[in-house]
C-alpha cells in the first residue's frame, strides 16, 4: 500500500491543517450563500449542524420526536449562553479565548473548503503524487515471526533451545512479552522500511525459514526472529490508490496555499 506523505513543515502547522481539512469534510463550514444568512437561517443551520453531530453514528434515520427532543437541547443551549453573557462569563480570558479559537476554526476550516472547492486536485497533481510514492515504494516484502524478550540472556536461552529442537511458534506464545506472542509471534507481511532499522536489517539478511543465530536489540527489547518467506510485489496501479491519494495532495495545496497567504502578510 502506498502511503500518504505530508509536506515537510512544523508538526504545529502541519496539525493545524489536517485539523483544518478534517473539519471541512464533515460539513462544518459554510458555502458562500450563508454569507449574507439572516438570523432565522443561521438558527436553523445552528439546529442542523447540532442534530448531525448529536446523531453521528446512529444506524437508523433519525425520527420527528428525536428531532423535536434535540431543537429542545439547542434552546437549553441558548437560554444557558444567555444567562453566562448576563453573568459577564464571556468576559472571563479563558472563555473568551475558547470562543475566539472556536471562530478562528470555523473560519479557517471555511476558507479551506471553499479553496479546494475551488483548486480541487487535478489528475495531473495526482499522478505527480503517485509517482513520488511509488519512487518509495518496497518491492521486496518478508514474513516473520519473532519473540520479544526483556534481557539479552533470556533471548539467547530461547536461541539455544531453538537449536536443540524447540518449536518456535510455542515458544513465541510460551516467553514473548510482544502483542504477537499470543499468535505465535506472526508479524504477517511486511515491507523493510515499517520495522525499526535493527529489526528489518536482520530480516533481510536471514534466508527464508532460518532464524537469527544472535540476539537483535531495538528499543522495545531483545528479539529473536525467524524469517518465514519472502516475496516481490508490484506497487498498485494509479487507479487503484486515486481516492486514497486525495487528502495528500488536498493537504500539500493548502499548505502551498498557507505559505502564500504568510508570505502577502509577512507572516
Amino acid at each position: 500500500m502506498l502511503k500518504t506523505q505530508t509536506t515537510p513543515r512544523g508538526a504545529a502547522r502541519t496539525t493545524l491543517l489536517s485539523a483544518v481539512v478534517l473539519m471541512s469534510t464533515v460539513g462544518c463550514a459554510q458555502s458562500n450563500s450563508d454569507a449574507t444568512a439572516t438570523a432565522p437561517e443561521v438558527e436553523a443551520k445552528i439546529v442542523d449542524l447540532y442534530v448531525q453531530n448529536r446523531m453521528r453514528g446512529a444506524q437508523t434515520e433519525i425520527t420527528e420526536q428525536q428531532r423535536d427532543q434535540l431543537r429542545g437541547e439547542v434552546a437549553d443551549l441558548y437560554l444557558m449562553a444567555e444567562e453566562a453573557e448576563a453573568k459577564g462569563l464571556d468576559n472571563d480570558p479563558e472563555v473568551a479565548a475558547q470562543i475566539e479559537l472556536q471562530r478562528l476554526s470555523v473560519l479557517a476550516s471555511s476558507l479551506a473548503a471553499n479553496y479546494l472547492e475551488e483548486n480541487p486536485p487535478t489528475e495531473a497533481e495526482l499522478r505527480a503524487e503517485y509517482n513520488v510514492q511509488v519512487a518509495g515504494f518496497q518491492p521486496k516484502q518478508y514474513k516473520a515471526r519473532h519473540i520479544l524478550v526483556e534481557t539479552e540472556d533470556e533471548a539467547k536461552g530461547l536461541i539455544t533451545e531453538l537449536d536443540d529442537g524447540a518449536d518456535f511458534v510455542e515458544l513465541a506464545i510460551e516467553k514473548s512479552t510482544g502483542p504477537s506472542g499470543p499468535n505465535g509471534g506472526d508479524l504477517g507481511w511486511f515491507p523493510p522500511d515499517s520495522m525499526v532499522k535493527p529489526f528489518s536489517d536482520a530480516v533481510v539478511a536471514l534466508d527464508n525459514g532460518a532464524y537469527t543465530s544472535e540476539p537483535v536489540q531495538t528499543q522495545f527489547g531483545w528479539h529473536v526472529i525467524l524469517r518465514e518467506d519472502s516475496r516481490e510485489t508490484d506497487p498498485p496501479s494509479f487507479e487503484e490508490v486515486k481516492d486514497r491519494l486525495r487528502p495528500s495532495v488536498e493537504q500539500k495545496k493548502l499548505q502551498s496555499y498557507l505559505d502564500g497567504l504568510r508570505s502577502t502578510t509577512g507572516g
